[in-house]
């Protein structure tokens, strides 16, 4: 992913060059929204349609997953405002998020877009403008020139695609946005240096995997042997056609649907839970014993289930048959989810109450 296609004419490397030193998600959002225009067919884009995109690309990544854009960066901080002051609900697409901000909107969201007009713009162009550091007004005549074969033409109200630059990122445009997904992933790893998957967090999946196997070929094996399972939340008895498969570490966090992290749970509750985290203190206990109850069961009736095999990221030395210790396996549990629940409330994630 270091070496993006080449081109006879143009300084591909430069473009390249555009993500070596970041210290804001700016430039990546920024290309990502150009990109998408430029996939519509859009040669002259109009800078609000790309602040837009910005905040729309960034929107799901921000409010679902929770992760730290950076210290100096204010995408977060726009994201935040624009939900609250245009009633923009968390979970909305991409697609609505831009064209609500396209139409009409306050003065202060207005302002707040426009903000990113003095960060990012002109600051993309810098590896084809060395020397001329912040000085945007040299920056914005040499460009609309297209001198040094520059990408995009900058006007105080648009931009303007160099035609030769058009043509090589519509043909190129799945790779350079794979590339340019891969660099964010590598920026936001610096400001979430704990949090698992980042990559699988950058955009919104199209749909949520179902836990019907998880639930059928093992937590049903479980409640065939023992018949009732107390929900550790609310105390109902839980039972094999009355039960719904829940994440203890939510699934925004962790991004996986591993066994050891599901437990069974009442279904009225796993509805409200949403992406909230347990208290430690007061559920692992019961969690964990849900969990040792479920390994046990299941390799004493089917040792060969698949979903054990999922247990080794916790007990690497796993071995079908062979009985472990509670206290043990109870500290190899703790180890992984404790730091994981401080680590989500760090970044945002609430308890439940």
């Amino acid at each position: 992913m270091n070496m993006l296609p080449s081109h006879p004419k143009l300084p591909v490397h430069l473009l390249s060059a555009c993500f070596n030193y970041t210290v804001a998600s700016y430039k990546f959002y920024w290309f990502l929204s150009l990109l998408d225009a430029v996939e519509a067919g859009e040669n002259r884009i109009a800078k609000r349609r790309l602040f837009a995109g910005m905040v729309a690309n960034g929107w799901y990544t921000y409010h679902y997953f929770h992760l730290n854009f950076g210290r100096q960066d204010k995408l977060g901080v726009a994201i935040d405002f624009i939900k609250d002051r245009e009633g923009i609900n968390v979970d909305e697409k991409r697609g609505i998020i831009i064209q609500h901000l396209l139409t009409e909107i306050t003065k202060e969201t207005h302002q707040v877009l426009m903000h990113f007009d003095q960060e990012v713009p002109h600051r993309f162009l810098s590896p084809w403008f060395l020397g001329m550091g912040d000085n945007w007004k040299q920056v914005y005549l040499a460009s609309q020139n297209f001198e040094r074969n520059v990408p995009y033409a900058l006007f105080s109200d648009e931009i303007e695609i160099n035609p030769d630059w058009f043509e090589y990122l519509f043909e190129n445009i799945g790779i350079l946005r794979g590339f340019c997904y891969w660099k964010l992933s590598l920026y936001l790893q610096k400001s979430n240096p704990n949090v698992p998957d980042i990559a699988g967090k950058l955009i919104r999946p199209p749909f949520r995997n179902t836990l019907t196997k998880q639930r059928k070929l093992f937590w049903d094996v479980v409640f065939s042997e023992v018949g009732q399972i107390e929900c550790i939340y609310t105390g109902q008895l839980l039972t094999l056609d009355d039960y719904a498969v829940e994440h203890f570490l939510p699934y925004a966090f962790v991004c996986h649907d591993q066994i050891w992290n599901l437990i069974p749970a009442d279904k009225r509750f796993n509805m409200t839970k949403s992406d909230r985290l347990p208290p430690f203190d007061r559920y692992f206990d019961q969690y964990f014993n849900l969990q040792h109850l479920a390994i046990t069961t299941v390799t004493r009736v089917q040792p060969k289930n698949k979903f054990l095999l999922e247990y080794l990221c916790l007990i690497p030395d796993y071995r079908i048959g062979q009985v472990y210790d509670v206290e043990l396996l109870r500290q190899r549990f703790r180890d992984a989810a404790h730091p994981m629940i401080t680590i989500a409330a760090n970044n945002g994630f609430e308890f439940m109450v």
